[in-house]
């Protein structure tokens, strides 16, 4: 279900009042009249279904709602203020700059610059936001306006978005993000937890803690959606860091990939040569790199931990590396291509674990042990998940704890 993101002004609106504690001083600070903060507050309350404000003589104060909220809306506040800051600093009419940008920046005008900055196409952004082309070019050019920056380019494949709109377009995704957050935190106040958590997932773990901990999450929390996203792991990073996928669980890199998250290990399994049963190298007692460089494999994409381990394995014994090779990190494919013929593969055992006990596939006896890598959870190094998504964590951790 899309979550509905509100109106900017109307934020800036419930923080004024939230810290003010009054609409009288909130309208003084923000110069903007008492009908017009009590509308804005009303319409806060609706379209997320709860009060955020007790009424007393002293003073307005944050229900439980309204401090999560609160907490969120300053969270997602501070990633536009810090994103603006930065475009802005060296330009050389900043003079013409107005002083509060933020408060004169509206959620429309952010939608279209996300919208366009992940497609590089006016025509298409227009379609995905579904509004006119020309309502997205309006927002986007009065943007352009407020920041005194361009925000977008042209050249011979469309549109390129400038480094300032890629830095406020992964900004304002970081700050919808939070927003969705506090929306999901005030839905489980209300006992109306329907939340989503997206995960990024890498093979090994699609095939071993991830089913086990969906299953069992979703014993307690039955109406929380799990969206597994599946890619390349540069392509999950770059959504981890923009805010579109909360969590990446698979094989960890070191050093880390990035300044702005952090790794964690869970647990970390040896690989293993694997091979269709009855196999050739199967009646040898002892297998070399050189045995094993004389059949062809499939193998995963370069620069990948278990590609890294394989190179390893021939570099090491001073043996040519094989060169029939097919490049996938698809499971069905890699069961395929060695149940039908004498290929072999490099993988955890883990992973092809129904395969190996059902008599598909079997682990060849060749010393692995020092290929153990590290397989765990990668998020953002400010990331501040919700209860629930902090229970999955925690079952993430548990189910990790019988692999070891």
């Amino acid at each position: 279900m899309e979550i509905a993101i509100p109106n900017l002004r109307h934020l800036r609106v419930f923080l004024a009042v939230a810290e003010l504690k009054s609409i009288t001083r909130a309208s003084e600070n923000i110069f903007l009249s008492q009908p017009a903060i009590t509308q804005a507050i009303a319409k806060l309350e609706g379209l997320l279904g709860a009060p955020l404000f007790e009424r007393h003589s002293d003073g307005m104060y944050p229900t439980p709602s309204g401090e999560v909220w609160q907490k969120r809306v300053s969270r997602a506040i501070d990633y536009i203020q810090t994103a603006t800051q930065e475009i802005v600093k060296d330009n050389t009419q900043k003079e013409r700059i107005p002083k509060n940008l933020v408060a004169l920046i509206s959620t429309t005008q952010l939608r279209a610059l996300v919208a366009v900055s992940e497609v590089q196409n006016f025509s298409i952004a227009s379609r995905n936001l579904a509004v006119s082309q020309s309502a997205v070019h309006r927002a986007a050019r009065d943007l352009e306006r407020l920041l005194g920056v361009i925000l977008f380019e042209k050249n011979s494949l469309g549109t390129r978005a400038t480094k300032a709109a890629q830095t406020l377009s992964k900004a304002t995704k970081l700050a919808f993000s939070e927003l969705r957050q506090g929306i999901y935190e005030i839905n489980a106040l209300q006992f109306k937890d329907i939340s989503t958590i997206t995960v990024g997932s890498m093979p090994l773990a699609r095939m071993t803690i991830l089913p086990k901990s969906i299953l069992q999450f979703n014993e307690r929390h039955p109406d929380v959606n799990i969206n597994v996203t599946e890619g390349p792991y540069a392509d999950l990073l770059h959504h981890l860091r923009q805010g579109d996928i909360d969590i990446i669980l698979g094989a960890l890199r070191h050093p880390s990939p990035a300044d702005d998250v952090i790794q964690e290990e869970l647990w970390a399994p040896p690989l293993s040569v694997v091979a269709r049963k009855d196999h050739p190298l199967m009646t040898k007692s002892v297998i070399s790199a050189q045995d094993l460089a004389e059949f062809a494999w499939v193998v995963p994409a370069t620069g990948t931990p278990t590609r890294q381990a394989f190179e390893r394995i021939f570099n090491e014994a001073d043996v040519s590396q094989p060169t029939r090779l097919v490049e996938s990190s698809s499971q069905i494919l890699i069961r395929e291509l060695l149940i039908e013929s004498d290929r072999l593969t490099l993988i955890s055992a883990h992973q092809v674990e129904r395969e190996i006990n059902i008599e598909l596939l079997t682990v060849l006896h060749f010393p692995l042990e020092h290929t153990r890598r590290p397989i765990g959870l990668c998020v953002r190094k400010n990331w501040l998940p919700t209860v629930t998504q902090s229970h999955f964590l925690s079952l993430l951790r548990e189910i990790s704890e019988r692999f070891r």
